[in-house]
């Protein structure tokens, strides 16, 4: 028989004549019931079991305990949910929420993996197999790539006219002495560099990259495999590359003209660049000493650089004097003048990329850059987790938050609002009840939100 100890009882400033004390006893309670709205997407769109789908297991069956689709579900609904550790794995395997969210038979009874298990599935290699003694389960990283683009692919009824591929890349900065770590001038720091491919929301790649290289290597590579999936699903759709002029490459353009792909992309200023809108600076200085506000005028002209690119491109030239000088900017494209005039061009399509800033941000709130790791291989399986931890959400924004107040929620602010709820549990032989906090202020926000996803046939 278990001995029961006493509770240590906390004894707090007092409410007037009343006394407070607090103890650790109000058995199960979770800090996260809003989870169950992630179950609901997951159930809707089989992203978790997708994901593990893309893990090869090599461990004895009969000596299982964890299966692997509850391992990569507790890792993914954790990072959802907050935890950015596999040290707070320890404690979590305890709680009988996230049990259910994994599928655990009887969340009271059946404790989930700790962090030593969580672990090994991270740090196995690529060559594991069931000759291996602890680390047997290894991931098919062109697999998770083909899956981000299915998710992609399978979110649209019919196939858009056109999409607008964004690229980006970002440091990840490091602490320790990981394999693959450089020092990066511009950033100040020691880092990964890791390329980021958007199209709106949807996330199409996440690759962790060593940081001594430029920031459009291996682009063309992974737009290749992107553009081929597409292609094969909508063969008739329109392609976009857009980027900043880190990605403005012959390599990227010429295969983008190669591959009937149009793109659009910044271009880094130069004398002779700045020369040829020295007239519309000119007069654009001249606007803004006469009516003291920022002015800007466009010129598109045909431009080549003297040894780097094989061919003449249209290039749109912003030349503008803003309160602290002169602020001129280029990009080059292959859009048209016809469909595309110069303004437009800049203001509407070039400047709507700023919002992947947003995208890559919401990867931060999800604890893409605990690489901490030795290994880039385990490291880019956690930036994997991330990944996939943010399609979860973005679907819930997608499939449960059109049309309310959180519909254009940052990951952060769906997780404080919808997510962090208190709940007591109790489970019977028959039901899991599950009480949730009677002062939740989202209530009716909730209940919509999961009427929403009731609404979305379930995935079998």
């Amino acid at each position: 028989m278990t001995t029961e100890c006493n509770q240590f009882v906390l004894g707090f400033h007092p409410l007037k004549q009343r006394e407070i004390r607090a103890q650790f006893d109000g058995g199960a309670i979770t800090s996260d019931g809003g989870g169950l709205l992630l179950r609901e997407v997951e159930k809707r769109t089989g992203i978790l079991r997708q994901f593990a789908a893309c893990f090869t297991d090599y461990r004895n069956p009969d000596l299982i305990t964890h299966p692997v689709q509850e391992l990569v579900a507790q890792r993914v609904y954790g990072l959802a949910l907050g935890y950015e550790d596999i040290n707070d794995h320890e404690e979590l395997r305890k709680d009988p929420l996230l049990a259910v969210l994994v599928e655990k038979s009887d969340p009271s009874q059946e404790a989930l993996a700790g962090k030593s298990t969580l672990n090994r599935l991270e740090l196995t290699k690529a060559t594991a197999s069931a000759k291996e003694r602890y680390k047997k389960i290894a991931l098919d990283h062109g697999a998770v790539d083909r899956l981000l683009v299915e998710v992609f692919l399978e979110a649209h009824r019919e196939a858009p006219k056109e999409i607008i591929l964004d690229l980006d890349a970002t440091d990840d900065p490091l602490h320790g002495e990981q394999e693959g770590r450089f020092f990066h001038g511009y950033y100040g720091h020691y880092c990964y560099l890791p390329l980021y491919i958007f199209c709106g929301e949807f996330l199409l790649c996440a690759r962790l990259r060593s940081s001594n290289i430029d920031a459009s290597a291996g682009s063309v590579e992974e737009l290749q495999r992107i553009v081929q999936q597409i292609r094969s699903a909508w063969p008739l759709v329109r392609i976009v590359v857009r980027g900043d002029s880190g990605f403005c490459r012959e390599k990227l353009m010429a295969w983008c003209e190669a591959e009937g792909v149009d793109y659009l992309l910044g271009l880094a200023k130069n004398e002779r660049l700045k020369a040829a809108i020295a007239k519309e600076m000119g007069e654009a200085k001249a606007q803004y000493q006469e009516t003291g506000r920022a002015a800007r005028l466009f010129k598109e002209f045909v431009y080549q650089t003297r040894e780097s690119w094989s061919r003449a491109r249209r290039v749109v030239a912003k030349a503008e004097h803003l309160e602290k000088g002169e602020n001129p900017r280029f990009v080059v494209t292959s859009l048209p003048g016809e469909a595309w005039p110069a303004q437009a061009l800049y203001e509407e399509q070039y400047c709507a990329r700023g919002d992947m800033e947003n995208r890559i941000k919401e990867q931060l709130m999800l604890f893409s850059d605990r690489t901490s790791t030795h290994y880039l291989r385990s490291n880019q399986l956690r930036l994997y987790f991330s990944s996939i931890a943010y399609v979860l959400l973005q679907m819930l924004r997608r499939l449960g938050l059109e049309g309310t107040e959180l519909a254009k929620a940052q990951c952060a602010t769906i997780r404080l609002k919808l997510l962090k709820i208190g709940a007591v549990i109790r489970i019977t032989v028959r039901k899991v009840w599950i009480s949730l906090a009677g002062g939740y202020p989202y209530v009716t926000l909730f209940r919509q939100v999961y009427e929403k996803l009731c609404a979305v046939p379930i995935k079998h």
